[in-house]
């Protein structure tokens, strides 16, 4: 199994930015990539950023390219999603997902941009 724990939400101004922390532990050499999920009240989840494991390939939901980027570091099990350039339509609970053949999930943290 893989334990997801998020760090770093909270308040924002529009136009500001926050970083998200995603440390994972337990089988962490099966993971194949893990990315970001968010959630807005009444939505569904939708995908917001991957990053490959081995290669570090990234890929971007349209909506946050250039304005997002997501990293990690590999010796501490940990990924990162720096948010600049915030937009009150970011505001959602993210979460972080990693998948070893199935998929773990975080249990979420608030972002709450202000306009």
């Amino acid at each position: 199994q893989v334990q997801l724990v998020e760090s770093g939400g909270g308040l924002a101004q529009a136009g500001g930015s926050l970083r998200l922390s995603c440390a994972a532990s337990g089988r962490t050499s099966s993971i194949y990539d893990m990315g970001w999920f968010r959630q807005a009240p009444g939505k569904e989840r939708e995908f917001v950023a991957r990053i490959t494991w081995s290669g570090g390939s990234t890929y971007y939901a349209d909506s946050v390219k250039g304005r997002f980027t997501i990293s990690r570091d590999s010796a501490k099990n940990t990924v990162y999603l720096q948010m600049n350039s915030l937009k009150p339509e970011d505001t959602a609970i993210y979460y972080c997902q990693a998948r070893v053949g199935i998929t773990y999930w975080g249990q979420g943290t608030q972002v709450t941009v202000s306009s």
